[in-house]
């Protein structure tokens, strides 16, 4: 290998290497954005009082006798279609 042929191939080895720079420069900054960001999020958090989950309840269906029926089905039907379930 000759001086030249070995110059070149170090000019191209050191551009690959600030290609790699660079490449670790915004992988740096990014990782320090998404750190700074995150003790953000966690100290908002920590100064808001906890939150309470929204559970909504569902009515429980009555319960019937065992001897007793429900709405007859025109009844039923009717019903269903003045509720806008059957349009």
């Amino acid at each position: 290998m000759t001086r030249k042929d070995r110059g070149r191939a170090d000019a191209r080895f050191n551009k690959a290497d600030s290609g790699k720079i660079e490449r670790d420069a915004a992988l740096k900054a990014m990782t320090d954005n998404m750190a700074k960001l995150k003790a953000l999020r966690l100290a908002r958090e920590a100064s808001e009082p906890p939150r309470l989950p929204a559970t909504v309840k569902k009515a429980r269906a009555k319960s019937r006798k065992p001897g007793e029926k429900g709405p007859a089905l025109a009844e039923w039907l009717a019903s269903q279609q003045g509720g806008g379930r059957r349009t």
